[in-house]
């Protein structure tokens, strides 16, 4: 009789021992699950266009790849839509410097933090425009076309103290390729940063035409003037585009880069050494001057642009569109505009504004 008390005992610790053992896997089931559910309320309507691997953990490990970016208050769906554009197609520790101004701070993080970039690593700074005084022409014409974020690129070390590179981006962009690829594109020694040339690349074919040879250094600065004309530079030499720029910071910050920049600037706006072929540029000039026969060159794929100028649509093919790694609607019709080439492309990538400020403008049935 003791001997079977004893039998029932040890049946009922087993008893109880599987049913503890039943009830945590079945709580572990229900971690997963709950887990792959808030992982697919990331996914975006169109991510099934990409591999599984693109899915994106909430949050990333491994070296920061540090991303600058501006964000003018009439252009934040242009930020969005790029800053979605890398985030979606890297797995990699993307964090994102945003530059802006006092009135857009609000904005930008209501608009990120209610939407799926909400895990999203990022930074607002605040760009003090009296930077730029006595460094900008008084002429009524150039000060209503200058906008203050467009020099932020001259200050990277300033915002991303910390980084030993960075990569520097235009708003109207869009990645398609994963941008630690860019990020590890290699430098030659002392360079402090690398473009994609104009004249070998493959938007060289996009040049606007007009006065000038304006994939040419004679585009941007008026070789007519002293100061251009002690620098030795050759007039002919291939210009490049600062809408991308892989910086390598420690180079920066060693060559003084930035007061290089703000030199040139100042004496700029003494004795107007840029040229007027290219009434809009004026960030470009500064830096052809500092990095000339100076930088190294990133590939061609990574930077395909004037996608913002006229034609556009004639010139690339969907399918070399759908190859590049960047596009780039420089020029003056954007994808959020009322006509632009390869809009369809922008708009896989926008997120609609939460607060209902911001609506692309242009007219569908004109898109390319």
């Amino acid at each position: 009789m003791t001997l079977r008390r004893v039998n029932v005992v040890i049946l009922l610790l087993l008893a109880v021992a599987f049913l503890i053992i039943v009830q945590r896997n079945l709580l572990n089931l229900s971690d997963i699950l709950y887990k792959e559910n808030e992982d697919a309320g990331m996914i975006l309507p169109f991510e099934s266009e990409l591999s599984p691997e693109f899915r994106q953990e909430s949050v990333r490990k491994g070296e920061e790849i540090p991303v600058l970016i501006t964000a003018a208050v009439e252009r934040l769906g242009a930020v969005v839509a790029a800053m979605n554009s890398v985030y979606q197609n890297s797995k990699a520790n993307v964090v994102f410097t945003i530059v802006t101004l006092n009135d857009t701070v609000d904005h930008l993080n209501e608009w990120l933090s209610k939407t799926r970039l909400k895990n999203v690593k990022y930074t607002i700074v605040i760009f003090k425009p009296e930077l730029l005084n006595r460094k900008i022409s008084k002429d009524p014409q150039t000060l209503e076309a200058t906008k203050p974020l467009t020099f932020a690129r001259f200050y990277l070390p300033v915002y991303i103290p910390e980084a030993e590179k960075a990569i520097y981006l235009d708003d109207d962009v869009i990645v398609q390729g994963d941008i630690q690829e860019l990020y590890e594109t290699n430098l030659k020694p002392g360079h402090a940063a690398a473009f994609s040339d104009d004249c070998d690349s493959a938007s060289a074919k996009g040049i606007i035409r007009g006065a000038g040879n304006q994939n040419n250094y004679i585009g941007f600065l008026d070789f007519k003037k002293e100061a251009i004309k002690k620098l030795g530079m050759r007039a002919n030499t291939c210009s490049f585009n600062p809408g991308v720029i892989l910086a390598n910071l420690t180079e920066w910050r060693n060559q003084n880069i930035t007061r290089q920049l703000e030199n040139w600037m100042e004496l700029n706006a003494q004795e107007d050494l840029y040229s007027k072929t290219m009434a809009e540029s004026i960030t470009t000039p500064p830096l052809l001057i500092v990095f000339y026969k100076r930088h190294s060159t990133i590939d061609p794929m990574w930077h395909v642009r004037h996608l913002g100028t006229t034609g556009a649509g004639n010139r690339y093919s969907p399918q070399f569109v759908k190859a590049a790694k960047l596009l780039h609607w420089n020029g003056h019709y954007k994808p959020w505009g009322r006509t632009s080439s390869f809009s369809d492309v922008w708009d896989k990538w926008f997120i609609p504004d939460p607060t209902g400020k911001f609506h692309p403008v242009r007219k569908h049935a004109g898109d390319n």
